[in-house]
């Protein structure tokens, strides 16, 4: 059998070349879902962890010195095959250590980039690198121990491959094997403990390692497998966050029950508890600023190249750009492979275009998207929850802010969010959301301050108004919408959702409807609160808005005041209605996108939207 570097099969469809990587199998072993994502979906996020681990591994992944000539060692990650083992050195008593080598079996279906492999003419040991420690038999039968014995305790008995790390260098002993090397024994070293381990290679290793990849193949046609339950190991996972193994097991479980209660205690969900959120969100709107990357850190300098911001670059998760701020062709580049999304807005706010980074993106889901939404009645669930949710909270943010709102204007709200829930019909629905938006903006003035009330009588006057905005309340409302529509839109593309198709919003050339969809529960709740309590607390006031005849328009000093009001507004945590964890907006809105792709796959029954009370 011939063996060939791997990447040549990189522009094969995965799954029908069933090249599947020794990494990916090895993790299917762990949780199928898992695997599912990240070999058959492409889909990878990082963590602190794998972060931890890319440090270790840096290492030993270095380009060996097998390379055939010295500029190749300098190139990282360069990857070894069997080609150039034969051609770099005939001497084939001397033993070499040879890194990144690449290994690839059609016979098997099977493709691995082995961290270390010490060779030794026709005999191969394989070095598989981890980060943590080994497993100790044992140690969970020792729960009510003291922290003390507790802490010692792993050091005391013997250590042991994890399942999925024995898979893995099983995998790549198959590999060897078919090459035509014979692999007597194979190593795994626990970077936790500085711990070389030798694992037997025998007929067990093998068939395990077989079984493995054959389970991994035939979990890989079809849908997604379910999420684990209750497993201790998920909130560690990096893809914690899309897989969503809490929330949706909570949306199965209790919807096979009556009144919400849990089929079997064993199946009872756990209290979910989200990751953080320390990413920066970056926005730039001072004229003539320029954005550059050096090295590891964003670097913003002036017009006259002094630097006015340095950023670490690994914690930039969005940029926004608006009017004249110029971005180095080199600094979208990164950008880009780093999975930024950078939106660039006018002047006026207007989002005019998203540099969309073209990361993994889940072809089950934008398939779905299609299938699910060219169905009437599907279509209009989707567009009947987040009409219901807008409605709602347009008549809890009139109620919490209208010191004389009529006791009628709320009730036919309500009426409305009744009337949403009946509709037969998107255009009947369409109709009862329009009509509720004209009660909500009919009102929308008296929740702002005496000291606001000649501001807040234009608007009155003109009513809502967008291109262009006449007044200074529906200047910041449209400029609060064309932030809040780059945030869904970025939320749809994270996960794996198609923008441009959606339910409630009709779809267009060029118009991100789904992340119009997405954002409508959010305009009262995001962008409405900003413009009230703006211009409440003279945050933004009427020295900020430049009025012209092209229409009214937030100046220097008004932008940076609204960025300040916004992005805490971002940054304000909510307690979802349903998962009872609380989240700020911006993980809030990823979270739905997140929900709404597993509606569209079936993986949850219904959809729940994010109101508040």
């Amino acid at each position: 059998m011939e063996v060939t570097n791997s990447t040549a099969w990189t522009d094969e469809p995965l799954v029908d070349q069933e090249l599947w990587p020794a990494r990916g199998v090895a993790e299917h072993a762990y949780c199928p879902r898992l695997f599912y994502y990240m070999t058959v979906e492409g889909i990878f996020a990082p963590s602190a962890d794998t972060e931890q681990g890319k440090g270790i591994h840096r290492r030993v992944d270095r380009p060996s010195a097998a390379s055939a000539e010295p500029a190749a060692r300098e190139r990282p990650r360069e990857r070894e095959t069997i080609e150039k083992l034969e051609e770099s050195d005939s001497d084939s008593n001397r033993p070499r250590s040879v890194r990144s080598l690449a290994l690839t079996s059609r016979r098997l279906g099977l493709t691995a980039t082995l961290d270390l492999a010490e060779i030794n003419g026709n005999v191969a040991v394989p070095v598989e690198y981890r980060k943590g420690r080994p497993c100790r038999s044992g140690g969970s039968q020792v729960a009510g121990a003291v922290d003390e014995l507790m802490e010692q305790l792993p050091l005391l008995l013997g250590p042991e491959p994890w399942p999925t790390d024995r898979v893995q260098l099983g995998l790549q002993v198959l590999l060897l094997e078919e090459a035509g090397y014979i692999v007597p024994e194979a190593y795994l070293y626990y970077s936790a403990e500085r711990l070389r381990l030798r694992v037997s290679v025998d007929d067990v290793l093998r068939s395990d390692a077989l079984a493995e990849l054959e389970a991994a193949k035939r979990d890989a046609v079809g849908p997604r497998p379910p999420p684990l339950v209750n497993d201790p190991r998920c909130p560690r996972c990096s893809l914690q966050p899309i897989c969503l193994p809490d929330e949706v097991n909570h949306q199965r479980f209790t919807a096979m029950t009556v009144a919400g209660q849990p089929v079997d205690e064993q199946l009872t969900p756990r209290k979910l508890w989200p990751p953080r959120d320390d990413g920066i969100h970056v926005v730039l709107q001072r004229q003539g600023v320029r954005v550059g990357v050096r090295g590891q850190s964003v670097r913003i300098t002036d017009k006259d190249g002094d630097v006015v911001k340095e950023l670490p670059l690994a914690n930039v998760e969005s940029l926004a750009v608006v009017g004249g701020v110029q971005i180095s062709t080199q600094a979208l580049a990164i950008f880009a492979e780093q999975e930024v999304p950078v939106a660039f807005l006018t002047a006026a706010g207007r989002l005019t275009a998203i540099m969309d980074p073209l990361g993994p993106t889940s072809a089950a889901v934008r398939a779905a998207q299609v299938r699910v939404l060219d169905r009437p009645e599907k279509s209009l669930e989707l567009a009947r929850a987040v009409t219901v949710a807008k409605i709602a909270n347009q008549r809890t943010l009139l109620m919490r802010n209208h010191s004389g709102l009529p006791s009628r204007a709320a009730a036919d709200l309500q009426d409305c969010v009744a009337s949403a829930e009946r509709a037969a019909t998107l255009d009947e629905l369409r109709g009862h959301e329009g009509n509720a938006a004209a009660i909500y903006f009919r009102h929308f003035a008296g929740m702002f301050k005496e000291g606001v009330k000649e501001i807040a009588a234009r608007f009155d006057a003109n009513g809502r108004q967008r291109r262009p905005p006449p007044d200074p309340i529906n200047a910041v409302l449209s400029f609060a919408y064309s932030m809040l529509t780059h945030e869904c839109t970025a939320a749809c593309r994270l996960a794996s959702l198609e923008p441009t198709l959606a339910a409630l919003h009709a779809t267009r050339p060029g118009r991100p409807a789904m992340a119009l969809d997405l954002m409508e529960p959010f305009r009262p709740l995001i962008a409405d609160s900003v413009a009230v309590s703006g211009f409440n607390r003279a945050e933004l006031v009427e020295g900020h808005f430049l009025n012209t005849d092209a229409g009214c328009a937030l100046t220097d000093a008004g932008r940076k005041a609204f960025f300040s009001a916004y992005g805490r507004r971002m940054d304000t945590e909510v307690t979802h209605p349903v998962f009872e964890y609380r989240l700020s907006y911006r993980r809030m809105i990823m979270l739905h996108a997140r929900l709404i792709a597993a509606w569209l796959l079936g993986e949850v029954p219904t959809l729940a939207f994010l109101t508040t009370r």
